[in-house]
């Protein structure tokens, strides 16, 4: 299967823009871009039922509710089943882990494969019935042994992350993937069925003029996120206050931070004091991303990729964003933390 063609309309497939990894692991050179090729088939099966959600009477609730305490929405249910079926089907497979399901599935022994995968196959499904931007996650890591695969090998620090990724499905349908070797975006051509490489090489400018976060829950907010907002209004050095932007799905609020700059951020706070995102599917994949990009990802407490998630669901608080952006909310952290507050 294509991947997609460039502006150029030569043909770019998995192995061309998975650099480092294939270079690292060169004897899994045909079993990575099997499994990247499903991947992609999952974000164009799921792009389809979205762009036709509403014909398809797919917009509503399920009736159910995920392991977040969640209610899940029908596309939330057949975005799950989707990638499931295509990552199973694809026999390079060992473990999945979704947001959707409780337990981690382990993949059955006639369909093994050395890669591990965890995914959101449909964030901000609470935008679903109002059209905003939504999106699919991932992140790709090695098992240590395929044919015995435990929760160890998926409850492993960000850093050991193979790949990660997001397909976002709004006026186009994006695909932004790394493998270690920067980031780069492609955009799903309807006409041709195919990912076309629109956005090689994105890096995020090292400051921006935008802030995201959920000021709904701002009573909440420790001290350096209360301070960092309030410079983003009122700045103290002359500059222009920043802009708020805030959509409130994961996927399209992190996109635009990759392409403009600025910050998101969803920080610890008093009602949530573990943070909200969840480590594994959101918080890794994105940090990843935003790294490879130039950028940085921190907890509030150290960088974000080194954490240890003990649970298949935990959560952590973010700050996810331009290099110096973070650099700021680091130091605000650090004097908080000298005065003993």
């Amino acid at each position: 299967m294509k991947v997609g063609v460039s502006s150029e309309k030569e043909e770019v497939r998995p192995s061309q823009f998975c650099g480092s990894i294939l270079s690292k692991h060169s004897e899994s050179r045909g079993d990575f871009t099997i499994l990247l090729s499903n991947i992609v088939l999952g974000c164009k099966f799921v792009c389809s039922a979205v762009n036709k959600a509403g014909l398809a009477k797919l917009i509503g609730l399920a009736g159910e509710t995920n392991v977040q305490g969640e209610e899940q929405k029908k596309l939330d249910v057949l975005s799950n089943e989707v990638f499931v079926k295509a990552l199973v089907s694809s026999g390079r497979t060992c473990l999945l882990v979704s947001e959707e399901v409780e337990e981690a599935i382990f993949v059955p022994p006639s369909k093994h494969g050395k890669y591990i995968v965890v995914f959101d196959p449909l964030d901000g499904s609470s935008n679903i019935d109002c059209g905003v931007s939504i999106g699919t996650i991932f992140g790709i890591y090695m098992a240590k042994d395929k044919d015995n695969a435990t929760l160890d090998d998926v409850l492993q620090p960000g850093n050991k992350m193979l790949a990660a990724g997001y397909c976002m499905y709004g006026s186009s349908c994006t695909f932004v993937i790394s493998t270690g070797n920067g980031v780069n975006g492609f955009t799903l051509d309807p006409s041709l069925g195919e990912f076309i490489l629109t956005h090689p090489n994105i890096k995020v400018p090292s400051k921006g003029k935008i802030y995201s976060v959920n000021e709904g829950n701002a009573k909440n907010w420790d001290e350096p996120t209360t301070k960092y907002v309030e410079n983003c209004k009122f700045p103290q050095d002359g500059s222009s206050p920043k802009s708020l932007r805030y959509i409130g799905s994961m996927v399209a609020d992190i996109h635009r931070t990759l392409l403009y700059g600025g910050m998101f951020m969803y920080p610890a706070d008093l009602k949530s004091p573990n943070g909200k995102l969840r480590v594994l599917y959101e918080v890794f994949p994105m940090s990843y991303l935003m790294e490879q990009a130039g950028g940085q990802a921190f907890t509030g407490k150290e960088r974000a990729l080194d954490l240890v998630p003990s649970h298949i669901h935990d959560r952590s608080p973010v700050f996810l964003g331009s290099y110096d952006e973070i650099e700021h909310i680091k130091e605000l952290y650090a004097a908080c933390k000298s005065n003993g507050a």
